[in-house]
């Protein structure tokens, strides 16, 4: 089978980066960072990958706001159905202007939008915790993507989750640690190690060819 490259550039949104202010930003995530990441995928763009970006996409009852459930706040947990719920500050709210993309939307074939069901959380691009699927599977395998190259926000939960789902659904994936960042430097270490032990191949630097060699 010939191997047709995607890209997976997570949740580059305002609401996510220290350059915008935003409710739920990740430290390093800064204007400068976000260039790097904009500059990254036009290159990938260029050399033919097939591009996607993911966004969180939140109705404002989301069972993950701390502000819809009273006396808890942001980075509590609670239990709901048996699984266990980490609570945030409010942020990506549909149409609001924290939720848009950072990044050039001319350089993507498809945005995956996800968290849209208010009940149910979604770290992963492929499907919520529901087991509701976005639809990404399909699209990567419509366009015969074999193999895919990772980055954006963050580290510890959304490309983590993404990635790892990703491999178990049969794809080859690498994540690029330089064009990541994590809400806290333990979580992202492991969430690196998480990420190898199920698969996700690893690179600490963007280069094309070092991301194609290791694919």
């Amino acid at each position: 089978m010939t191997t047709r490259y995607g890209t997976i550039v997570t949740d580059i949104q305002g609401c996510f980066t220290t350059w915008k202010n935003g409710s739920l930003a990740v430290p390093g995530s800064d204007e400068a960072y976000v260039k790097s990441v904009e500059v990254a995928a036009r290159l990938l763009k260029e050399n033919g990958f097939f591009m996607v970006a993911t966004q969180d996409w939140h109705p404002p009852d989301h069972i993950s706001f701390a502000s819809n459930h009273p006396g808890k706040k942001p980075l509590d947990t609670i239990e709901i159905s048996g699984r266990v719920q980490m609570l945030w500050p409010v942020h990506c709210v549909q149409g609001a202007a924290d939720a848009e993309l950072l990044i050039d939307s001319s350089l993507f074939d498809a945005v995956i939008r996800k968290a849209q069901n208010p009940r149910f959380d979604s770290y992963s691009a492929l499907k919520d915790d529901s087991g509701t699927k976005t639809g990404l599977d399909g699209v990567l395998h419509d366009h015969g993507v074999t193999s895919i190259v990772i980055f954006g926000l963050a580290t510890d939960y959304c490309v983590k989750a993404t990635a790892i789902d990703l491999v178990r659904a049969g794809f080859k994936v690498v994540a690029v640690e330089q064009l990541s960042r994590g809400v806290t430097p333990d979580t992202s270490v492991q969430a690196l190690k998480q990420m190898q032990e199920e698969g996700v191949r690893m690179t600490k630097d963007f280069d094309i060819e070092t991301i194609k060699s290791v694919m």
